[in-house]
């Protein structure tokens, strides 16, 4: 049986981010993921993906994102059971915890993290006859590599960031950029909008509003899809292309936590935001993604924030008798659990002093 402080499951970027805000306490983590891989969906779905919205990072790519936050942990040696779903959970008399995977794998912990983002999930497809017979001939449901699309004709449907911002990152690589929305207003962010605008009037990228893919062409691959316009039939056109990818989201599943017990609404766990980010169950708790609670953000700078503060609440809960008084890693360092430590600067800890 795996023992640990902490048991997180989920080994995205708010999971993993766990593992060094545990332990700043001297709390060990260990991470179950049913992925074959840390990194979640940055590494499943789009590790190639620019991220614009993490501190000090102007843009990061998914994937470096995730060996960064890896390189980050390993001083404090976290355990992974990756590959395999948290199926079950039963509490003991001592008020730890024991999770079992589908393979059997158990687990036991003081304190559990879900940290699952979405849960399981599947692209949401757009409905069309012959969909099926050009799946990985032409139509994707997500980028993992954009090199595949170098000097090819993409075409893009959707309305949120992931097609804005694959829109803007592919027309630098594409030989054509073609974006497909079935209204004039997108729902991404205002800056990625503009940017596409602005890529629209130099000739970069091809924007096509209001509008839908309603057909796609092709003998053994995809070679043309039909749009229309304005819900017309007498607008259709035939567009060449040798790609096409429609992103219009993910369905998200929470699987068998779902049968946990716990307090679900609109497909997330409900949490306690005015403390520490707790569940209907006491020492199970909800970070990242996978939570809900008024004024909720799905963002990675939030499933960071709700970490550290989820952190702080364990080691209490851990040691009711002890009190932890936090310093600044700017201040102390940060020392792993094998006795590697990495020095505040002097000149930092000269000033405070």
């Amino acid at each position: 049986m795996v023992q640990t402080d902490i048991l997180i499951i989920g080994a995205g970027p708010t999971g993993l981010f766990t593992v060094f805000e545990a332990g700043l306490l001297k709390l060990k983590c260990h991470i179950i993921d049913a992925l074959p891989q840390a990194g979640g969906q940055c590494s499943e779905l789009y590790p190639k993906k620019p991220i614009y919205d993490i501190p000090g990072f102007p843009e990061v790519l998914a994937g470096d994102l995730v060996s960064n936050l890896m390189q980050q942990i390993a001083p404090f040696q976290p355990g992974f059971t990756l590959g395999e779903r948290a199926d079950s959970i039963e509490k003991l008399e001592d008020g730890t915890f024991i999770v079992t995977t589908n393979k059997g794998t158990k687990h036991q912990a003081p304190v559990v993290a879900i940290a699952g983002g979405l849960g399981s999930f599947e692209p949401r497809k757009p409905i069309l006859d012959n969909l099926s017979k050009f799946e990985d001939n032409g139509v994707a449901y997500m980028i993992k590599d954009p090199e595949v699309y170098r000097d090819k004709k993409v075409l893009i449907a959707g309305g949120g960031d992931s097609a804005l911002d694959w829109s803007i990152f592919l027309a630098d690589i594409a030989k054509e950029v073609t974006l497909v929305h079935r209204r004039n207003e997108f729902r991404g962010a205002l800056d990625s909008v503009e940017k596409v605008q602005e890529l629209k009037d130099k000739g970069k990228i091809n924007l096509i509003t209001p509008a839908e893919v309603v057909g796609l062409e092709g003998k053994d691959a995809l070679e043309a899809v039909i749009v229309r316009k304005n819900n017309n039939p007498k607008e259709d056109q035939k567009i060449i292309v040798d790609n096409f990818i429609p992103l219009f989201g993910l369905s998200p599943k929470l699987g068998p936590i779902a049968k946990w017990g716990l307090e679900i609404e609109k497909n997330a766990i409900k949490v306690d935001n005015t403390l520490d980010y707790q569940t209907n169950i006491p020492g199970i708790y909800a970070i990242g993604d996978v939570n809900t609670y008024p004024g909720k953000l799905k963002l990675i700078l939030c499933g960071f924030h709700e970490a550290t503060l989820m952190c702080q609440s364990a080691y209490q809960r851990i040691f009711p008798d002890k009190k932890y008084v936090m310093k600044y890693t700017t201040v102390g360092g940060v020392t792993g659990f094998d006795g590697s430590k990495k020095e505040a600067p002097k000149a930092v800890v000269k000033a405070i002093n």
